[in-house]
């Protein structure tokens, strides 16, 4: 059995010893070495996204996990008198709608079956016919299935309407070249655990400068007060409250080693051959998709359950750990699937090893898929 345990995850993700050793200095967040490379990371993050602090925007780092990022900025830039709408076809659209009900923000929900993408047209359409929205929350990568939805094309839609355009690019953001401002994307959400591959531990959220200083005294939490927590990290590189200090360090050399494979073009070459792999091995075990290759992203995979009854998930996830490879179960509302991420510290010969594991798997519990 093998000690040493690859994640076929939409993140945590597998990580480099190097990301890893980054963390085993202690380190104190009044430390200059720690407020440089806090300093450094808010410009790069940037950078990855095509547009600086000269252009008008900002970074701002926020503890905890990517939801807490994400809840961050619905929480704090939809004012009381603002209308938000949640484009949902998955989970995590979902999530933001709860988010929006427990801090009773003014909200519409246009929700989509999620094997389909939120079209432009549809959303033009809505907010033709509710003139009172504001703001426009779209995830980019929806994690629940794999799907890419058309941010450029909503976000243009968005642009021309005057609206204030949010994206939940939580696994897509450093794994696909992303242009915030060609997108006319004003606040990009993502985190340190995903295509970047640092370790969990905060997300950050890169904001149109102008539209961030209108959450200024309109957060519903504390600690998940966006504009705050940027006046802080401004006025003295400090943060608020306790740092993730050792994630943050992690994450610069994470940031080091994007660069020194070859930037987002070079990552992203990379999970796509990792995803074309997966694709031509496990159809040969016999497996299906769950969705249109159309709308497929290549960030991770959702495939349908086997038919035959011998087929137990909990056993077949089980075996594969045991093997040194996990996977995620599914999150869809009608179906049975489960999900292989393509993202992280892997390369395709990972990917064939765990397509042999599975085919290894399926033949000890008797399962045939086609």
């Amino acid at each position: 059995m093998s000690t040493t345990k690859l994640l076929f995850t939409p993140g945590p993700l597998s990580t480099s010893l190097t990301v890893k050793e980054a963390m085993l200095q202690d380190m104190g967040s009044r430390d200059d070495a720690f407020v440089q490379a806090v300093k450094a990371i808010r410009s790069e993050l940037l950078a990855l996204a095509h547009v600086s602090k000269e252009d008008g925007y900002e970074t701002v780092i926020m503890q905890g996990s990517g939801t807490f990022g994400v809840e961050s900025v619905i929480s704090s830039v939809v004012g009381k008198n603002d209308q938000l709408l949640i484009l949902a076809n998955g989970a995590y659209g979902e999530r933001i709608a709860t988010m929006a009900a427990m801090h009773q923000l003014n909200h519409i929900v246009v929700r989509c079956p999620e094997n389909e993408i939120v079209t432009a047209a549809a959303v033009e359409a809505t907010l033709q016919q509710h003139p009172a929205i504001t703001h426009v929350a779209c995830i980019h990568s929806e994690t629940t299935t794999g799907l890419f939805n058309p941010i450029g094309d909503i976000g243009a839609v968005c642009a021309r309407l005057g609206k204030v355009f949010i994206v939940d690019a939580m696994s897509s953001f450093g794994g696909t070249e992303m242009d915030m401002k060609a997108m006319h994307i004003d606040f990009l959400v993502s985190s340190s655990n995903k295509c970047i591959e640092g370790v969990p531990g905060f997300a950050f959220a890169l904001c149109k400068r102008s539209e961030l200083e209108k959450a200024k005294g309109q957060a519903r939490s504390l600690s998940l007060d966006l504009y705050a927590q940027w006046a802080g990290l401004e006025a003295s590189g400090q943060f608020r409250f306790t740092p993730p200090t050792l994630s943050l360090m992690a994450f610069r050399q994470a940031m080091q080693e994007l660069q020194q494979e070859g930037g987002i073009t070079a990552r992203e070459k990379r999970y796509r051959n990792n995803k074309a792999v997966l694709d031509a091995e496990m159809a040969k075990l016999g497996f299906r998709q769950y969705l249109d290759p159309a709308i497929q992203g290549h960030i991770i995979t959702s495939f349908l359950y086997p038919a035959d009854p011998a087929f137990h998930f909990g056993q077949f996830y089980e075996k594969l750990n045991q093997r040194g490879f996990v996977i995620y179960p599914g999150k869809l509302g009608k179906t049975d699937a489960f999900r292989i991420g393509n993202i992280g510290q892997i390369y395709p010969d990972d990917v064939r090893g765990l397509v042999a594991a599975i085919g290894e798997v399926l033949a000890e519990m008797g399962v045939k898929v086609a």
